[in-house]
């Protein structure tokens, strides 16, 4: 029989609906229950998509045993990390606090107050290497709980003290200058692996957000280091395993350090942020690899993760028929029965590394599978044969109809559709793609239509027709950073309209008395505390976007209030900043943008006419991250084209000079903003 869960929206949950285990869904309901029968909490965090997530359930969450024993002791509560990431940012932090690291399944057992008195990840049903089971760990709980309260009390109370401490943790105090910018380079030169590119050692993670800021002190700076370091961990990335040759998109990270073997989860924002990321790597180099990464990577989020009415789905799991990775790994044979030995199967093999034995080694026994990993290297541009760009279609036709595809969540999250509308319009903007500027609208429409049920106020989470959860900070903050690009994109005053009331929503109801914002609003759910997410994750930290939205909405309205506030945030981190330049990566683009020189520049004139195109077209192919490029048919009152060009509260004489203005933005001025000392307060 299914358990409470069969009744829920989220895809997370529903896997679990017919464990054995009595789960609930998290709310009241689940508190009073534990209140009442005097029963600790465990709380088992996870995601749709996630691997060692499935793991845990078929080795504990599916065993009658391990069921037995979870139910006798605790009230089980399950969590949507995706639905809820407030609640996944408290406990995680109390993981990372108690262990010195985190992950999913995140796993929490704590009194019927919400207070955690122990914290791990993954468990294995047994005792294995050392680390305690779930039949070891629940019975010691069960007669702590029972024997030993006072002390469990006393363990909670001290992660409670700990949280408090880490949720109020000062990082102001900094002075914030190109200084801070220098040293977060030269801390990114140093973690810089210069043989396969990205930084440290396995696993290792894309960190697009790391390499827009490297972008930035290029352009800022004109340090050749900088571009290479980004341009060697793009092409190294795009050749990799960690992307998928055949049908675009890229997986989660990679276990090595090589970027061959992924963990397979593919994830929506992932590729809107590796999209933006490529493609401000082709406006500085125009390298064809990055626009084939940006084409094949936008084919295949609307092919496989796009609903019918524009909005984007969550993403795709790692594992297919309960092995990771089954759907994207081939044996040798295979491929060489589908790629006849007369038609070039042996050039195939040698791009993209193919043996008998497999290139794929078990991650346990560093033994051969007989698996094979697509990658090649860079040295092998496929835009140059005929036939394996045909051999990847045909085998990407194979894997479509002949294999069981992984698990689609097809959850709708307003803040990661937020990135994508960014990705997707911006796209549109620098490739003049006017399908991609539609497909952005489209989204936004679904936003608005089904997210957005009282002016100005969003919810987080749609599925199958409801709409449901609180919006968060980072779903008015990526909302806010879409509907600006799509206001550049088309000059419609709705989107700037629509960002403008998300911002004051933000600023009424998220921002705290220090100044920067927390993840829920001021009358949302109690929970244990109200989170902030100060650094960078797997996203960038809603309060870094909502600065770069504050100085990018300031620039357009002309608005210093909007600045200084956004300066008041960052002030609020400016220590941050320097010491863990890793967690702050966003911030410090804001910082370089805030910093400036910064550049307003409007093309006025009919935009049916060719030199207003000519003219919008290459001032939007320009890498120029400190300029915003507006269109405004009418502007200056005679309807003939014109360049408009301001800078902060000071705009020059007009001028047709395409080439002078591109001039100008394309390198930054050389005395511009190296002196300059962000405020802090």
């Amino acid at each position: 029989m299914s358990n409470r869960l069969a009744s829920e929206k989220s895809p997370y949950l529903l896997q679990h609906k017919d464990n054995p285990v009595d789960w609930w869904s998290w709310g009241e309901e689940a508190f009073e229950r534990a209140r009442e029968s005097n029963r600790p909490i465990f709380l088992s965090i996870g995601y749709a998509t996630c691997h060692w997530c499935h793991v845990m359930e078929r080795e504990s969450f599916e065993d009658v045993e391990v069921a037995r024993l979870l139910n006798e002791t605790f009230v089980n509560i399950k969590v949507d990390r995706e639905e809820r990431p407030d609640i996944d940012a408290i406990y995680m932090n109390a993981c990372q606090i108690a262990t010195g690291r985190g992950g999913w399944p995140l796993t929490v057992i704590m009194t019927p107050a919400m207070r955690p008195f122990l914290v791990g990840t993954y468990f294995p049903k047994t005792a294995r290497y050392g680390q305690d089971g779930m039949l070891q760990i629940i019975p010691r709980v069960a007669e702590a709980w029972q024997k030993n309260r006072h002390h469990t009390e006393e363990t909670a109370d001290e992660f409670v003290r700990a949280l408090e401490t880490s949720s109020e943790l000062d990082l102001s105090g900094a002075e914030l200058s190109e200084d801070t910018l220098h040293q977060a380079y030269r801390h990114f030169e140093q973690q810089y692996d210069s043989m396969k590119g990205g930084f440290g050692a396995a696993p290792k993670f894309p960190s697009p957000v790391r390499l827009r800021f490297l972008l930035r002190y290029w352009h800022r700076t004109q340090t050749p280091k900088a571009l290479e370091m980004v341009e060697h961990t793009l092409l190294q990335m795009r050749c990799g395993g960690i992307y998928d040759q055949l049908g675009g998109g890229f997986h989660r990270y990679s276990t090595d350090k090589e970027w061959r073997v992924p963990h397979f989860e593919k994830m929506l924002y992932d590729q809107a942020l590796l999209i933006l990321t490529y493609l401000e790597a082709y406006q500085v180099t125009d390298e064809f690899e990055y626009l084939r990464t940006i084409y094949d990577t936008v084919q295949y989020v609307n092919r496989e993760l796009k609903h019918r009415d524009g909005a984007y789905f969550t993403g795709e799991d790692a594992d297919s028929e309960g092995v990771e990775g089954k759907y994207y790994i081939w044996e040798e044979g295979e491929i060489r029965s589908l790629l006849r030995e007369d038609e070039g199967y042996y050039e195939f093999a040698d791009v993209f590394h193919l043996c008998d034995t497999g290139n794929y080694l078990d991650e346990s026994t560093q033994r051969r599978t007989g698996k094979n990993i697509l990658y090649r290297f860079p040295a092998f541009p496929l835009a140059d044969s005929a036939f394996l760009e045909d051999a990847c279609e045909r085998l990407l036709r194979h894997r479509s109809k002949k294999r069981v595809r992984p698990l689609l969540d097809d959850k709708v999250l307003t803040d990661w559709n937020g990135l994508m509308i960014t990705a997707i319009a911006r796209a549109g903007i620098v490739l003049e793609g006017r399908e991609y500027i539609q497909q952005a609208e489209n989204c936004v429409r679904f936003i608005e239509k089904n997210l957005m049920p009282v002016s100005g106020r969003l919810l987080h989470r749609w599925r199958g027709g409801e709409a449901a959860i609180e919006g968060m900070l980072d779903d008015y903050a990526y909302m806010i950073m879409g509907l600006l690009t799509l206001y550049e994109a088309t000059g419609r005053e709705h989107y700037l309209t629509l960002a403008r009331q998300f911002t004051q929503t933000v600023l009424n109801d998220f921002r705290s008395e220090r100044g920067d914002f927390f993840m829920v609003r001021r009358d949302g759910e109690p929970l244990l505390f109200r989170p902030r997410q100060s650094f960078d994750n797997a996203i960038p930290s809603g309060n870094a976007v909502m600065v770069m939205n504050l100085f990018r909405l300031a620039r357009i309205t002309g608005d210093p209030d909007l600045e200084a506030v956004g300066h008041q945030c960052m002030g609020v981190y400016s220590a941050g900043l320097s010491k863990y330049p890793d967690g702050f990566s966003m911030m410090l683009s804001a910082l370089d943008y805030g910093m400036g020189p910064s550049t307003e520049i409007i093309v006025s004139g009919d935009q049916g006419k060719p030199e207003t195109r000519a003219a919008l077209s290459a001032l939007r192919s320009v890498y120029a991250p400190h300029a915003v490029i507006l269109s405004r048919p009418g502007f200056g009152g005679t309807g003939e084209f014109a360049i408009h060009v301001c800078h902060g509260s000071t705009c020059e004489l007009s001028t047709r000079d395409t080439k002078a203005v591109i001039a100008r933005i394309a390198r930054p001025n050389p005395a511009g903003g190296g002196s300059r000392v962000v405020p802090t307060e």
